[in-house]
């Protein structure tokens, strides 16, 4: 496969997985992951999402940077920011293979866990105090791992979130100057590690940029268009197929399967 085609199909599935978010309100970066490991490896794909992860939250919380809960952003910073450095050691300590086969699990985890909400149609809100229980810490904390080593803890920080702030203009301002603050630090530390300066980085940035833009467009586009309820339950199904085949294929390059 030729460079230039390993990029085109690097950018075609970002713009499809930002018109995923744009339909779903999650999803782009750990969905794409998998597949940009295939294309360009991991590390510069981690990069590459990290970056594009951190211009959304600049326009939101821009807009509506008055609506932010600032005590539970503390909290959740508080529990998430000691895992983040944790994350980006693993990351540059551990094989890919293991690497991949974590995120394969990851991916697993949050596709059974996206079926069993979806279909809890009928569950009762979960009264305040259940924030401060140490179940939930502890998910802030392995965000803050996932988020250091992948640039996409999400899913277990939202597990909290969901709880913390009922309010969707809330929790999506909230979690969006969260994002804002984690990429920013782990941007500053490949800054000071000279990664930033990589040419190469710069150069898929630029190429995958029209296609971030495209499918961000798409994806308000299809909101209003789509039912998001099924568009979730698919998306929650490609999510577990990916996390099983990478996870099966990473084992047997581990020697493990």
């Amino acid at each position: 496969m030729s460079d230039w085609l390993k990029l085109v199909l690097s950018g075609t599935v970002i713009l499809i997985t930002n018109a995923i978010e744009g339909v779903t309100g999650f999803g782009s970066t750990v969905i794409a992951l998998p597949f940009l490991n295939f294309t360009i490896g991991l590390h510069d794909a981690v990069q590459v999402l990290c970056f594009f992860g951190w211009l959304v939250p600049i326009y939101i919380v821009s807009r509506s940077w008055k609506h932010i809960k600032w005590n539970e952003l503390g909290r959740i910073l508080l529990y998430c920011a000691p895992g983040v450095p944790i994350g980006m050691f693993l990351f540059d300590a551990l094989p890919a293979e293991i690497l991949c086969a974590i995120l394969g699990l990851f991916m697993i985890y949050v596709s059974i866990s996206g079926w069993q909400g979806m279909k809890c149609t009928t569950c009762m809100p979960v009264p305040a105090v259940a924030k401060k229980s140490k179940l939930l810490k502890l998910f802030l904390f392995c965000g803050g791992i996932i988020q250091g080593a992948f640039g996409t803890g999400g899913p277990f920080i939202v597990i909290y979130a969901t709880k913390a702030l009922p309010d969707k203009s809330l929790f999506r301002v909230t979690l969006s100057l969260l994002w804002l603050t984690i990429n920013s630090s782990r941007m500053a530390i490949w800054a000071v590690k000279g990664e930033l300066s990589n040419p190469h980085l710069w150069k898929l940035i630029l190429i995958c940029l029209p296609f971030w833009a495209a499918g961000i467009l798409l994806g308000d586009y299809l909101h209003h268009r789509v039912s998001e309820r099924n568009f979730k339950y698919g998306v929650y199904a490609l999510l577990g197929i990916s996390g099983v085949v990478m996870l099966a294929n990473n084992l047997y390059k581990l020697g493990l399967f």
